[in-house]
């Protein structure tokens, strides 16, 4: 299997608070990875840093063999419009709020060099569908839809592309429990349909186990355990992760 993002020993303070502590990890081709644990435990930090937009205090991450952090602004940017694909939590944040529904998917096809109008606005409502979102509204604002469309929306922006790697920050947070599940069956369909590479950041356990190959477990900066989804869940080894699963059961 390809090997397209590795990082090892990644360090980060926040003054006297290690944000990251010698943290390393890799996703290979067709692979989703989750990294899971309390709000505080790095994890967002983590995503953030092998993304290229914070700089940590020590390590490396490379991707496809490419030195991410010794990248230029314009070389992050490029490959973040080509390769790569970032799913926020809120999806505001991945939109561009007065531009429509379509303008916001064709956008990303543009940035490829994509100029008949014509064909950009079929595959701009062909991805509307594609994520449950009725093509006659191609042409409404995002701030007009449901949180749970604004998240589909920015989905399929960021998917239109085909990136290799995407970068899903708590993408069903804030959401109710019944589109959240939604929302998942639906990574779940295109991750598989596409055969995508995810790094998804998560405190939902049932979201890990639905969508995960592989598991990361934060704790204080740390990775305390990681291996096959099933095997961590099934059988986690670590107290910290015996306690995330044991309050999953009683929950």
């Amino acid at each position: 299997m390809t090997l397209l993002l590795e990082a090892k020993g990644l360090d980060l303070k926040f003054g006297t608070i290690a944000a990251l502590d010698d943290v390393a990890l890799d996703v290979t081709a067709g692979e989703v990875v989750a990294i899971v644990g309390e709000s505080g435990s790095g994890k967002t930090t983590l995503l953030r840093v092998l993304a290229g937009q914070m700089a940590p205090d020590a390590g490396a991450v490379h991707y496809l063999g490419r030195d991410v952090l010794g990248m230029t602004e314009a070389e992050r940017r490029r490959l973040m419009r080509s390769d790569w694909g970032f799913v926020h939590q809120n999806p505001r944040d991945g939109l561009r709020m007065g531009v429509s529904a379509g303008g916001n998917v064709g956008e990303r096809l543009m940035a490829l060099g994509a100029r008949h109008y014509g064909n950009i606005r079929d595959e701009a409502k062909a991805w509307l569908q594609r994520v449950e979102i009725d093509a006659a509204r191609i042409d409404d604002l995002p701030r007009h839809f449901s949180g749970g469309m604004q998240q589909r929306l920015q989905i399929a922006r960021t998917l239109v592309t085909r990136p290799k790697l995407v970068f899903m920050d708590e993408p069903t947070g804030g959401l109710d429990v019944s589109v959240q599940a939604r929302l998942l069956d639906l990574i779940r369909a295109l991750v598989r349909e596409l055969g995508l590479s995810v790094l998804i950041v998560t405190h939902d356990i049932a979201a890990a186990r639905l969508l995960a190959d592989r598991i990361l477990v934060m704790r204080r900066g740390q990775v305390v355990e990681q291996g096959l989804t099933d095997r961590v869940l099934d059988d986690p080894q670590h107290p910290y992760t015996q306690l995330l699963v044991s309050s999953v059961l009683a929950a």
